[in-house]
């Protein structure tokens, strides 16, 4: 086995945050999920952190670094930045210790986590929403902190938010008496990783530790291959609970030597998986909160009879965001596509197209004419969705041979993404 030489958060540190934990963060189950079992070969089993009072595990790290604050600190206040599940423990927090505090927040995070932060937080906190993304609210608080000479409590690069997060540890050791063959971890700063690996490196080395960050956001991963914390200029922010552009400085030095791998999912896997999780087995995730058990399918073949856990980080989804997950899932899965659709200048070409263009499981769930006159003859935009991937080809050598074919649009990214 190699020396692993990472800062790891001491046992000590950690044992401490239990107790300052207990009565506050939930001890969540840790169960067996028949599905994915059966699907997989393997006993896989689920940590349930979405269950949290806040609904992730977020709260772990955010009540253990205020409760370690000095009175002078406490009584001067705290400021934070996040996309939403910090916000809620910081919230949660200040409402409990009667601390105030100042959350940043980005400008897209969705309407149902602001009402939860102010749900949780009261007349405690106060919640600016500023920039596009993580990286834009940070910056915009650590100024806050210069100048108000407020402690600042990071979502992930801090030892106290680690030693909260790695209460989760603890947990899942507590609550299986077989070795844990595979942990599967996702990835955002990195601090419940780090947390993680904290605990196991001493308390279970044989453990795999697999990191899992979204496709469009791969800050980690793009790191540890270039042995330097890397500054992402763009990510796509969907799985917002996991999209930073910079992890922090001591979850890299501490993710760097302790992870086994790290992989990346792309997010169309991570929206089929939250609506198989909600259509199977009724469990409600967001994009974060499905991210390790997306990295099971590339994984399969290691894990075939092995143990392994998956932690499902939060269930903090925003019901309006249905309709996207459903088009990203059905992309990903080659089963909807987009055409610019030129009609034959003849009478009932419309008509024809419906009737035998289109194959008889094919549904038209977007169409948009170019133009306000003439209609049938000239081009629109029509979106088809597959009941099979294999009905693609047919479908467009219809198309040409009729004239009605125009173009493909799913593999023209400047165009598709006023689509999706």
């Amino acid at each position: 086995m190699t020396l692993k030489t990472a800062n790891y958060i001491s046992l000590k540190e950690i044992n401490e945050a239990a107790a300052t934990l207990k009565g506050v963060a939930a001890v969540t189950p840790l169960m067996s999920s028949h599905t994915y079992s059966n699907k997989y070969n393997a006993n896989i089993l689920l940590k349930r952190e979405d269950l949290q009072q806040v609904r992730s595990y977020k709260i772990r790290g955010a009540f253990n670094k205020i409760s370690n604050l000095s009175d002078k600190e406490k009584v001067n206040g705290i400021v934070c930045a996040s996309a939403g599940n910090h916000a809620q423990g910081v919230a949660f927090a200040c409402s409990k210790l009667n601390i105030f505090g100042t959350i940043y927040m980005p400008a897209p995070t969705p309407k149902q986590k602001i009402e939860q932060v102010r749900m949780f937080g009261g007349n405690f906190i106060d919640i600016v929403l500023v920039g596009d993304t993580f990286d834009d609210a940070y910056a915009v608080a650590l100024k806050d902190c210069n100048v108000s000479k407020k402690v600042f409590v990071h979502p992930f690069d801090d030892e106290k938010v680690i030693a909260g997060q790695a209460t989760v540890g603890l947990e899942i050791l507590d609550q299986t008496e077989k070795p844990i063959d595979y942990l599967i971890v996702p990835v955002g700063g990195g601090g419940l990783a780090s947390g993680l690996s904290s605990v196991f490196s001493v308390l279970s080395p044989e453990t795999k530790i697999i990191g899992v960050e979204p496709e469009g956001a791969p800050s980690m991963k793009m790191s540890i291959e270039q042995n330097r914390v890397v500054n992402l200029e763009n990510i796509d922010k969907f799985v917002d609970g996991a999209a930073v552009q910079r992890v922090g400085d001591i979850t890299f030095s501490i993710c760097k030597e302790s992870l086994d791998s790290i992989l990346t999912v792309p997010e169309g896997k991570v929206c089929q998986t939250i609506l198989d999780l909600y259509n199977k087995d009724a469990i409600v995730v967001e994009p974060a909160g499905a991210l390790a058990i997306s990295a099971l399918e590339f994984l399969k073949e290691k894990i075939e009879g092995k143990n392994v856990v998956c932690i499902v980080t939060g269930s903090n989804n925003d019901i309006t965001r249905t309709a996207e997950i459903k088009e990203r899932a059905l992309l990903y899965a080659n089963l909807k596509h987009y055409f610019i659709v030129r009609f034959p200048q003849r009478a009932g070409a419309l008509k024809e197209f419906v009737a035998e263009i289109l194959g008889p499981n094919d549904d038209i769930t977007h169409f948009q004419y170019s133009k306000k006159h003439s209609r049938e003859n000239g081009p629109a935009v029509v979106g088809v969705e597959l009941k099979k991937e294999e009905d693609l080809q047919p479908l467009i050598e219809r198309m040409k041979a009729h004239n009605f074919y125009g173009d493909y649009l799913n593999n023209k990214p400047d165009l598709f993404q006023f689509l999706v």
